[in-house]
């Protein structure tokens, strides 16, 4: 019988971890006789993938992860264990999440809000698969590997994400808003609308590969017209990588995920129509697709300002801004048949790499971490769905 392990963040979200395992997931849990070996709350960064290496050295067989946290901290769990030079073969591991974290992408994702269920039932939704034997969810993975520039000699970068891998806006809110934490601490969402609003006006000047996924054999792009996703124009069998020039406003990838907040479904297709193998939808907002602006100068980056929240708008609008198109004027409309102003990709990964002289695209966030490449390096995002030794959580 497999081991059980609950652990949890006593500092994540709002702090209520300990309070809301107290009262219900461990009382639930004892109800249907699934009762933790040991219950152990994290101490540090990076600790619950200590306590889950330590615990699997005296622990042969399947072990049973319930998980209270959010994203960052199965982050550290995941990347402890793809990472890490360990001296056990790991075996697969079963993650029960209950989410306590600030946006709890995956588990929103993976649960959907729904308005007539009260939030402790919906906290609960996968410790309730668990208790009932549901079918489990394995993990897509993308492996984030940041490179010097040649001659370097130096050891890549790798980091695992399970939500997301970003550059440009999204990356630069996320440090910024850590670097408000001691300013403003517990609020959230306050730091990250001041890190928006300080770097809205900003592009990214990068030059980028999208990459097919094995099975597709082409980079895969959503055509608004059809409702589906269609074969990039510029990808073909001889041909399949599609190169993107800069600059960029936007560029975030997601695996697992349809959404990075309950209402913020920034990759909605990835569960209204989704993958069939080991892919990551792409969102990319390139600012020169407005039929209005023709360079980049400061006056364009202004006028695009309205532009790029009208988009990130949308996408609380349960992701509407995947059909938005430019009329002739530059103007964003619902339906006609203008450019499109975002470019929604489905692909194996992809390949960053940014303008030497652009600091700020030298970015790169992984499920909130963030990592800094280096001026002449390069960051390579793949995917894969890992089968013998990957990461799964109850999710039905």
């Amino acid at each position: 019988m497999p081991l059980i392990i609950a652990i949890y963040n006593p500092v994540c979200g709002h702090g209520n971890a300990k309070l809301f395992f107290d009262e219900h997931v461990l009382p639930l849990l004892s109800k249907h006789g699934k009762i933790p070996v040991k219950v152990i709350p994290t101490e540090r960064p990076g600790h619950a993938g200590q306590i889950i290496a330590d615990f699997l050295e005296f622990t042969q067989g399947e072990v049973i992860v319930v998980l209270g946290s959010g994203d960052g901290t199965l982050h550290e769990i995941i990347n402890h264990f793809s990472t890490e030079m360990l001296p056990l073969p790991i075996p697969k591991l079963h993650f029960v999440l209950v989410p306590c974290g600030t946006a709890n992408a995956l588990y929103s994702s993976l649960f959907p809000p729904n308005d007539q269920q009260d939030n402790t039932s919906y906290q609960l939704q996968s410790i309730c698969s668990f208790i009932n034997s549901a079918p489990e969810t394995p993990l897509t993975l993308a492996i984030s590997t940041l490179s010097s520039p040649p001659g370097a000699k130096k050891h890549p970068t790798v980091a695992v994400s399970s939500v997301l891998a970003s550059t440009a806006l999204h990356a630069s809110i996320l440090r910024d808003s850590e670097t408000l934490r001691n300013e403003l601490p517990g609020i959230e969402r306050d730091r990250f609308k001041i890190a928006a609003q300080k770097n809205s006006g900003k592009w990214y000047n990068s030059y980028v590969k999208l990459l097919p996924a094995s099975g597709a054999g082409r980079v895969q792009m959503y055509d608004p017209a059809t409702k589906t996703f269609i074969h990039h124009l510029e990808s073909d069998d001889n041909d399949p990588i599609v190169e993107v020039d800069g600059p960029f406003a936007y560029f975030l990838s997601t695996v697992n995920v349809d959404r990075l907040e309950p209402a913020f479904r920034i990759t909605p297709l990835a569960r209204a129509i989704p993958p069939v193998e080991a892919s990551c939808d792409v969102i990319l907002l390139r600012p020169l697709r407005d039929p209005s602006l023709s360079w980049d100068n400061a006056d364009a980056r202004q006028a695009f300002v309205a532009k790029l929240w009208a988009v990130l708008g949308a996408a609380y609008q349960d992701g509407t801004h995947i059909d938005l198109r430019y009329n002739n004027d530059g103007e964003i409309v619902t339906g006609g048949k203008g450019p499109t102003v975002v470019e929604y990709i489905r692909c194996g990964g992809w390949e960053w790499i940014p303008d030497e002289m652009d600091k700020d695209a030298h970015l790169l966030c992984s499920d909130g971490a963030i990592f800094q490449i280096e001026k002449g390096g390069h960051a390579v995002c793949s995917v894969a769905t890992p089968n013998n030794n990957g990461f799964v959580v109850y999710a039905s």
